[in-house]
């Protein structure tokens, strides 16, 4: 996902801007492995209301690392409201994010399917700053925690990308993005969110 935010030098913020390719030797076994190998294949059961828990309005509270994958310390808090709404009958929804702080505003739409054959969820998201929505983010939900993966540049250089849903509750949860340079060897979380009632 691309985060185009007004207001910043930086110019913007990537995740998943290159589709995921869910078979071939991309998904080979070992270390070079770029995703879980939950990926590879259809989810064991149906994860179709997965996302009902996000469904509705929140306060939203971010906090974003400047200059990820550089070794930047410096954080960057953000507040406002999100609210997310159902769409064909909960096998789909819709995202809007609104928030303010670091000298800069942040408005965004993120869009959510759930693919009946494979049981997973893909996650797509667009920006007021240029409207182009991103190649999606896949996977799903397990145990109570959400974990989705995408291809993406960086400064030139591929990366991998990966959201996780924690906490969940019905008064809250947590959303962490993180990158990785060595193929999924390390990460580094460069974006967290508190979401509250």
């Amino acid at each position: 996902m691309r985060f185009r935010i007004r207001g910043l030098d930086a110019g913007h913020f990537a995740v998943a801007s290159l589709a995921i390719p869910l078979a071939g030797p991309a998904f080979a076994q070992g270390p070079e492995a770029p995703f879980p190998p939950a990926l590879t294949t259809p989810a064991p059961r149906d994860g179709a209301r997965d996302f009902d828990f996000e469904i509705g309005a929140w306060r939203a509270h971010l906090s974003r690392r400047l200059r990820p994958l550089t070794g930047s310390t410096t954080w960057v808090d953000y507040d406002g409201s999100s609210v997310v709404r159902a769409v064909w009958g909960g096998t789909a929804n819709l995202g809007e994010l609104d928030v303010d702080g670091g000298a800069a505003h942040i408005q965004g739409l993120s869009l959510r399917l759930y693919n009946p054959a494979t049981r997973l969820w893909s996650i797509s998201w667009a920006n007021a700053a240029d409207g182009a929505l991103t190649p999606p983010m896949v996977g799903g939900f397990q145990g109570g925690r959400g974990e989705f993966y995408g291809q993406d540049m960086l400064g030139g250089r591929p990366i991998l990308a990966r959201f996780l849903f924690l906490d969940i509750g019905p008064n809250g949860f947590r959303l962490e993005q993180a990158f990785s340079a060595d193929g999924g060897l390390s990460w580094e979380t460069n974006w967290i969110s508190i979401f509250t009632r």
